[in-house]
């Protein structure tokens, strides 16, 4: 039998475009940058009876932990104030808003939000609506700080840097990941879904997180879907204008790339138009606040898992953002004032959940690239490591922390240098948590986090499975 002939270099790109392009079709109104051309994968199919949504608020820029979850007992307060005096909160200061977990202090420690993040946060955590986790970040394998001094053990590449740890965080990977671990989860779930486009939502713009082998971000704005603008407004004053624009955008070819080309697009507007019509009808079941970038993206959040029936979605993955974390200066004032956006934001999209019947359906986390140093430089923070975070939502054990609380000591147990603590949860775990309440399960969840393998627990505790 004679050999076939080899395949041609066109007809290879050929096939792995069409093979790839025809995700990009289900992918709807997805901006080009939000795309990723991620490798195609298996992933075993889940199935889903009822709605549940997670959804990743960002912390862009690596949140100063010691000034989001402040020492409040007098001994680790003093320690705290005695590394970054220049901004530290007096214990005056956090008198309104400390946290009183519900079965009591375990250690005598006790802990303070940030007054500004108190003012909406606090009531949720009293409520038992929001848990506390310490000390969580990226890790390669369970690390001592001896390790790390020796770097005996894998690390994750590039340790505090923006890019990489951002990565790493969304990915497990380091700047130049495909996937991440979101994607991953709606990659599982899209059957589940009638349309499957609308299973990973981005609100922010680009980012690895929602990026799955199968599941592609939807990327929207605040403001609802991204249109195009000679279609959904009259190309020239002219009704025919815009037809004639839709028609030549849409229209099929024999030349294969624009035929796929024309595939996508006719997709995209279609999603675009469904998503507009079923948001017409889903206001804002509360009111969210104003002049803030976080609450405007929670608000349209919201509004889609208002809509989810309309847009047949069992599972939804979204992606938040607010920036302005990288404090390196200027702190006190800078860092107030994007507690008081998180927290507003975060305290009016959960009553939000409560208004449409959803709030233990939905479950609402925090991540950021990094912690920042407990000891401050001339009047602000330097990138550091592991980080606090929260969970808030009806399915959450709130009213209580996880994880072991961590020393503020320059150069102490806890910490590799100037108080960047060596992370003692790994975010694996975390994700790990919330993806058994999204409903993974045990044996699916390495295809998701393919390191969890090497942390001893895939659960933590902190949400009702």
């Amino acid at each position: 039998m004679s050999a076939l002939p080899p395949i041609s270099t066109h007809d290879a790109s050929r096939r792995a475009f069409l093979r790839r392009s025809s995700l990009l079709s289900m992918a709807a109104g997805a901006a080009p940058w939000a795309l990723t051309l991620s490798a195609m994968g298996d992933a075993a199919a889940q199935t889903a009876d009822d709605y549940k949504a997670l959804v990743c608020v960002f912390l862009q820029g690596g949140n100063d932990n010691w000034n989001t979850l402040v020492p409040y007992d007098s001994t680790h307060h003093a320690l705290y104030q005695g590394l970054r005096s220049n901004i530290a909160f007096t214990r005056e200061a956090l008198a309104g808003s400390v946290l009183t977990p519900a079965g009591g202090s375990t250690d005598g420690r006790a802990f303070a939000l940030a007054p500004n993040l108190g003012t909406g946060l606090l009531p949720l955590f009293q409520q038992g609506r929001m848990a506390v986790l310490h000390n969580v970040g990226t890790l390669v394998q369970p690390t001592t700080r001896e390790q790390y001094m020796a770097r005996s053990v894998p690390l994750p590449p590039k340790l505090f840097s923006h890019n990489d740890q951002q990565s790493y965080w969304q990915a497990s990977a380091a700047e130049g990941a495909t996937t991440g671990w979101g994607g991953r989860m709606g990659d599982l779930f899209m059957s589940a879904n009638s349309t499957s486009t609308f299973t990973c939502i981005n609100v922010t713009g680009n980012a690895v997180y929602l990026s799955g082998n199968t599941a592609i971000p939807y990327q929207v704005t605040p403001s609802g879907a991204v249109p195009v603008n000679g279609i959904k407004n009259r190309l020239f004053g002219s009704a025919d204008a815009s037809q004639v624009l839709r028609q030549f955008m849409t229209q099929g070819s024999s030349h294969w790339l624009a035929n796929e080309h024309a595939r996508v697009a006719q997709r995209s507007i279609e999603a675009g138009e469904r998503i507009t019509a079923a948001l017409a009808g889903n206001p804002a079941p509360v009111t969210f606040p104003t002049s803030n970038r976080l609450a405007d993206q929670l608000a349209l959040v919201a509004r889609l898992i208002s809509a989810r029936g309309s847009l047949g979605t069992k599972r939804q993955v979204f992606f938040v953002s607010l920036g302005g974390f990288d404090t390196h200066d200027s702190q006190l004032g800078a860092h107030a004032t994007l507690m008081t956006n998180l927290g507003n934001a975060l305290a009016a999209f959960y009553r939000a959940t409560e208004a449409l019947g959803v709030a233990s359906q939905v479950t609402t986390f925090t991540a950021t690239d990094f912690g920042r140093t407990l000891v401050s430089n001339n009047d602000g923070t330097d990138h550091g490591w592991g980080s606090s975070q929260f969970v808030i939502g009806g399915a959450v054990k709130g009213g209580s922390f996880v994880g072991a609380a961590p020393l503020p000591a320059n150069n102490g147990p806890d910490d590799v240098g100037r108080g960047r603590l060596l992370p003692s949860v790994s975010v694996e775990q975390y994700a790990a948590t919330l993806g058994r309440w999204f409903g993974i399960s045990a044996t699916d969840l390495p295809l998701v986090l393919p390191r969890l393998g090497n942390f001893g627990s895939a659960d933590l505790g902190f949400m009702q499975i």
